[in-house]
């Protein structure tokens, strides 16, 4: 910072001669650094006031030439004025409309006060410009979105649109402002550094001398300097003592240019220089026989020269050993590739044996998954699985009497043969009707506990929270009072108590669903009181139990159950939830829809090679069934196994999406060797490619019929097949009976 001559002298914010650099108060700092330059405040139509270097006019004239300056200046505008009232309308605009943008570009003093920590921030800004452009150069001094900002004059909003000079300021004056944030908890409004470092105000007014005896106010905004510069040094006066230091300039400095390699190193060229004295470890001496000295001979040793080598023999014997070093190392490289090679196949002979005792444990897991469905049925799958067993064994026993017996000993075995096919019908029949007993029993259980159960839901640190409602310690009561009245050992106190809390219960809502349940109650405590047996009134207490859960079902008296119903009580939810079953021909939920196991993992698979797979959801279990059964034979298309359970669909073709008339049966084993072809038509013979583009055809064909499906299939093709294929109803054996399966 260079220092001024005595005779300058700065005028900010009042007259000359004063040394007052700043009266804004300490309070209205905005935070920053330390110290920091003046720049004049330029007006600019785009944005905030721009920084710039401030000129002070040194030597500035006293009170009494200012006030001569003024009044010479008055009357040269009187003049200039009484000029301009001859000119034409059209100059007088333009005189007007450039002074309404001189003016426009005029820049005021604003304070914003950060509400609620109360500090000050002080800008100059173009009173032109609106409240958006304020917002967005406060927000990066601030460091926070614009969006979270918000202005207000005197506890009122002001909208973005509007500008300093509709709010009333005026050029180079002042407003004051206060700003809070929307969001204060993400982005609170701080300061960037405590207003008690901070030693500089953020504006100043400086007069400078512009013309001979005209001077201007400029409006100069401190910055601050976003780096900390970097002490130079400087020098000190001798004879006054001043101190001065160096200037540093606001530019960053210049980075070097990365040249790839690392140019400051320690490391020098110097040749490092070592003494050091070399000493044998045996001294040695010869000496010879002469006058006085005798030498013996006796352990001398004679040597005779060995075969001279020429340099092509060494040459010849250095190549030999190199060969023989390679010979070695590349003995040593093939004995790890052939124990790398090994190792990889060991390792897929490990991966083959796996897979074979995978298919076999899964094929065993199905013979048991089998054997126990047939030995104890439980669902309907399981009961028309036992009946297509069945009838699989009738056909077997009725051909080999077919072909053994003849006359009336055929007919003899043929009855033998229909009594037993319904003895087995009546066994299986006896034991579906006790299953189906036990599972309503189960069902109703589950219903009620269900419907009975609290709220439950976990919390962030893994506790089990559970909650009850009115309705839950309801549908609990009425659960617990069920089972109660099904306890059909109680004694006989106990029974009637029961009964009475059941009377007292129902008698809570008045219709005719109660009104039957109570009469049904009073008989059966009139019989009891008379003596009769238990036995005798089953089915009494069967009737009584069977209201009393049409009871429970019934949301007016059990509001917790109107959300278990599977049909809801307000008709329009069935609107968009109810689908036709084309293979029951009933009105379904979309949830009650259980596909075979076939469909279901064709499903899952195609789900994971392309998520918008539409074809596979569109099948029921009689298309699937149909594929396998009448267009594929139930056989695999390449080898022709027969083994139901061992069959999976796959595409044909690899690039395109599953449909009827893009797939091919196959079994497990042959299924992972065709997902690896690229090109069928390279692979397979063109015979097999024939034949199963026959199955597509007739896959076409049947598919073509459903309305659903049509829009998946080229009208083209369709014209095709019409002309080549002929429709005819043809007969599946389907569970007990056989079916006659035509196109649709």
């Amino acid at each position: 910072m260079s220092q001024h001559k005595e005779s300058d002298e700065l005028v900010v914010n009042g007259e000359p001669g004063e040394n007052t650099a700043l009266e804004t108060p300490e309070d209205d700092r905005e935070p920053g650094n330390d110290g920091g330059e003046a720049r004049p405040n330029r007006p600019s139509p785009d944005g905030p006031v721009g920084v710039g270097d401030a000129e002070t006019q040194a030597d500035l004239t006293s009170d009494g030439e200012n006030g001569n300056a003024i009044e010479t200046d008055v009357s040269g505008a009187v003049k200039e004025a009484e000029s301009e009232a001859d000119l034409p309308s059209d100059a007088e605009q333009l005189r007007e409309s450039q002074g309404m943008e001189n003016v426009r570009n005029s820049t005021a003093t604003v304070k914003v006060v950060l509400v609620p920590e109360g500090h000050v921030m002080t800008v100059a800004f173009v009173i032109g410009l609106s409240i958006q452009e304020l917002k967005r150069h406060l927000a990066s001094e601030l460091r926070v979105p614009p969006q979270v900002l918000q202005i207000s004059l005197d506890g009122t909003v002001v909208e973005e649109e509007r500008s300093l000079m509709e709010l009333g300021v005026r050029p180079h004056g002042s407003t004051r402002l206060e700003m809070s944030s929307t969001n204060p908890t993400t982005h609170p409004l701080r300061p960037v550094r405590p207003p008690e470092l901070d030693n500089m105000p953020d504006v100043i007014t400086v007069r400078v001398q512009t013309e001979e005896g005209v001077f201007q106010d400029v409006v100069v905004e401190i910055e601050r300097p976003r780096q900390q510069k970097a002490f130079l040094g400087g020098y000190r006066h001798q004879l006054t003592g001043a101190v001065y230091h160096h200037a540093a300039v606001q530019t960053a400095p210049k980075r070097r240019p990365d040249r790839g390699v690392v140019v400051f190193s320690r490391d020098t060229q110097t040749v490092e220089l070592k003494s050091q004295a070399q000493q044998c470890a045996v001294h040695v001496s010869t000496q010879m026989t002469g006058i006085g000295c005798y030498v013996s001979c006796m352990k001398d040793k004679l040597l005779t020269p060995g075969t001279y080598l020429s340099a092509d023999e060494f040459h010849d014997i250095r190549l030999r050993a190199v060969i023989r070093l390679q010979s070695f190392a590349r003995r040593w490289l093939a004995q790890q590739r052939v124990e790398q090679l090994r190792r990889e196949r060991n390792r897929h002979l490990a991966w083959l044996d796996l897979q074979e005792r995978r298919r076999t444990e899964e094929k065993e897991e199905q013979l048991r998954d089998r054997r126990h469905r047939w030995m104890n049925p439980q669902k309907r799958d399981d009961f028309n699985l036992l009946y297509h067993a069945l009838e699989k064994w009738r056909c077997e026993e009725e051909q080999k009497i077919n072909s053994s017996l003849r006359g009336a000993e055929r007919k003899a075995a043929l009855c033998s043969l229909l009594d037993q096919e319904t003895q087995l019908i009546a066994a299986i029949g006896r034991h579906r009707i006790a299953v189906q007993h036990n599972n309503y029993d189960k069902t109703i259980r589950h219903f009620l506990d269900k419907s009975a159960a609290p709220y439950q839901w976990k919390t962030a640190d893994g506790r089990l929270i559970e909650v009850d409602s009115p309705h839950t310690i309801r549908a609990r009561e009425l659960r617990d009072l069920y089972n109660d009245i099904n306890m059909f050992t109680a004694k006989q106190d106990q029974r009637h108590q029961i009964l009475m809390t059941l009377k007292h219960t129902v008698k809570e809502h008045d219709c005719q669903l109660s009104r039957d349940i109570v009469d049904l109650i009073d008989r059966e405590v009139d019989l009891t009181t008379r003596g009769l047996k238990a036995s005798s009134l089953e089915g009494l207490r069967k009737r009584i139990s069977t209201l009393f859960l049409q009871y429970i079902k019934t949301p007016a008296f059990n509001p917790e159950v109107a959300k278990m119903l599977k049909v809801p009580q307000n008709p329009s939810q069935l609107k968009n939830d109810m689908f036709l079953c084309r293979s029951c021909q009933r009105y379904l939920r979309s949830t009650d829809f259980s596909p075979a196991a076939n469909a279901r993992r064709l499903r899952a698979d195609e789900q994971q090679l392309n998520k918008e797979a539409k074809i596979p959801f569109l099948l029921q279990v009689e298309d699937v069934r149909y594929l396998v059964e009448v267009v594929w034979a139930s056989r695999s298309a390449v080898h022709g196994s027969s083994d139901i359970y061992n069959l999976v669909f796959v595409r044909w073709e690899r690039g395109i999406d599953w449909s009827p008339w893009n797939c091919i049966l196959l079994s497990r084993e042959e299924t992972s060797a065709h997902l690896e072809v690229e090109d069928v038509h390279k692979t397979y013979e063109a015979t097999f490619i024939r034949r199963i583009e026959h199955k597509h055809m007739l896959a076409r064909r049947y598919f073509s019929q459903i309305s659903s499906m049509a829009e998946f299939l080229d009208s083209q093709s369709n014209a095709a097949l019409g002309n080549q294929l002929i429709s005819k109803s043809m007969t599946m054996a389907t569970g007990n009976q056989a079916t006659i399966a035509s196109p649709r």
